[in-house]
């Protein structure tokens, strides 16, 4: 699976347990239940935690993918290697699909 492809799945269940865990929490809390409301905001809470840690690895790949891409266009360019160059942008574009929220 592409690196992608990953991420939106890990946004997907990131949030939906966001969710889950918020509506676990408001529906202990409505019911005088706190042992619901507690494992329901800590559902929350790790959901949440997890998501920015995997926006921070996307981020931190893309900006790889950025500079890697710029050092192999330049390369090519200096080189006459028009098939280094090309996937040297082919790696900048990778870089700024994977750093759009």
């Amino acid at each position: 699976m592409s690196n992608i492809a990953e991420n939106v799945s890990a946004k997907v269940s990131n949030t939906a347990n966001s969710y889950i865990g918020g509506a676990k929490q408001t529906i202990g809390e409505t019911i005088n239940n706190p042992d619901l409301a507690a494992r329901g905001a800590a559902q929350k809470v790790h959901a949440d935690t997890a998501q920015k840690v995997a926006d921070a690895k996307t981020q931190a790949e893309a900006a790889g993918h950025k500079v890697g891409g710029h050092t192999q266009n330049a390369t090519g360019r200096a080189l006459g290697d028009y098939s280094l160059e090309a996937s040297g942008e082919g790696n900048i574009t990778k870089g700024e699909i994977e750093r759009r929220p």
